[in-house]
């Protein structure tokens, strides 16, 4: 048994679990985003499975770098792929009893997410090229606006909780469940929703299909990567997404995920959370529809005001404690 409850057995198939849950659906819910978006369109679109197929594709392809590049072109897909597969693997996305779930704070999860970013931002680099540096440029400049944002919201929710950890603050939702409807939690959803857009690379931020240089973000800094590079690199945005959306769900509409050590528990949950993010991922789908992605000056005022939101937050809750 663990200190803290279910045998450490159960814990590894949950985190196992997890890992498998966000590999293969980090990919079909970006497929889902754009079949929503192609019917919304009048188009018909590429299966939803598409994206599997094109990982399928690229990982049978030779890497190809270029001459002049260093180690940090090739460390980069592995050190995002790593950090957040450790992410997944800790965090309360089926059951609050994850492996390590007693190292599974907020600070922990947002730095091993951060990590991948300056990774991925330093790959943009290594080449030289001018897209790439422009590319890492208004990559960092997003995630120094965003990540201040994402602390404080959940800040927020853990001083509700009075505990930082995330499998904790969830489970206590569950017990809770007149938390979810509280002037904190509806704050805090608002500045963590725009977070996890401007993180993920969705509109109006960042416009993941969009083939114009000089208005990428994410793609630029890929512009280097080819075949089982450029593989990796796009399953781990693919599991960065799965994992954002999966939290997002989870710390407000909790319900679903598994508290005890039960198997068939465990994969009830599997069945909730992809429902749960299934359906957030048509809603983002069908906002994107309507919107049009923002001028670069203007995102960090979206930002900024995702960050009053998560400061209001965690002032009204230090108010009615």
């Amino acid at each position: 048994m663990t200190p803290d409850g279910p045998p450490l057995g159960y814990a590894i198939i949950a985190s196992i679990l997890q890992v498998a849950l966000i590999v293969l659906g980090g990919p079909l819910l970006m497929g889902l985003m754009a079949k929503v978006r192609a019917r919304a369109e009048g188009r018909v679109g590429a299966p939803i499975h598409q994206p599997l197929r094109d990982l399928r594709k690229l990982m049978g392809k030779e890497g190809l770098r270029a001459h002049h590049s260093s180690a940090v072109l090739a460390v980069a897909p592995l050190v995002v792929l790593g950090s957040t597969t450790l992410a997944v693997a800790i965090s309360p996305l089926v059951t609050t009893h994850p492996l390590l779930s007693a190292s599974s704070d907020l600070f922990v999860i947002v730095y091993l997410l951060l990590t991948g970013s300056i990774a991925m931002a330093l790959a943009g680099l290594d080449t030289g090229t001018a897209f790439g540096g422009m590319g890492s440029s208004r990559a960092i400049t997003i995630g120094a606006l965003a990540e201040p944002a994402l602390l404080v919201a959940v800040i927020a929710l853990s001083i509700q909780a009075r505990t930082s950890n995330l499998p904790a603050i969830v489970a206590a939702t569950i017990t809770h469940p007149v938390w979810t409807s509280t002037p904190t939690r509806l704050l805090a959803l608002v500045a963590i929703v725009i977070v996890v857009i401007a993180e993920t690379g969705r509109l109006p931020v960042d416009n993941p299909n969009t083939h114009l240089e000089l208005t990428m973000i994410h793609e630029a800094m890929t512009l280097e990567y080819a075949g089982s590079d450029l593989g990796l690199v796009t399953l781990g945005a693919a599991m960065r997404l799965g994992l954002l959306f999966a939290l997002l769900m989870n710390l407000f509409v909790p319900w679903g995920v598994a508290t005890g050590s039960s198997i068939l528990g465990l994969l009830a949950a599997v069945v909730f959370l992809a429902l749960k993010t299934s359906l957030l991922a048509v809603a983002v789908s069908l906002i994107e529809v309507h919107s049009a992605k923002l001028r670069l000056f203007r995102v960090p005022e979206l930002l900024a005001g995702g960050f009053v939101l998560a400061v209001l937050a965690v002032i009204t809750q230090l108010a009615t404690r």
